[in-house]
């Protein structure tokens, strides 16, 4: 199973979109400093995730919600679970 996660920058606010089958070591990773893209803007909260059967729909996913379309559907389903 592979998960799609939101992280959200504790230092700035931002979020990271990213796709693991390990979510809670993953989360480690990005809080420990690990992850090249993200370590300037540790720490980081788990704010939202989804489920997926293989690595392609994780990705694709995620890909999406990388995307200006994807950008703002995240704003609404963050928006709609109070987690923006």
């Amino acid at each position: 199973m592979y998960k799609v996660y939101i992280l959200k920058s504790k230092k700035d606010n931002k979020r990271y979109v990213g796709y693991s089958n390990d979510i809670e070591r993953r989360l480690k990773e990005h809080n420990k400093g690990e992850v090249r893209s993200t370590f300037k803007r540790r720490p980081f909260k788990l704010i939202y995730f989804e489920n997926y059967s293989n690595e392609l729909e994780a990705k694709r996913r995620e890909r999406f919600l990388k995307s200006g379309q994807g950008r703002k559907l995240l704003d609404t389903i963050l928006s709609a679970k109070g987690g923006r």
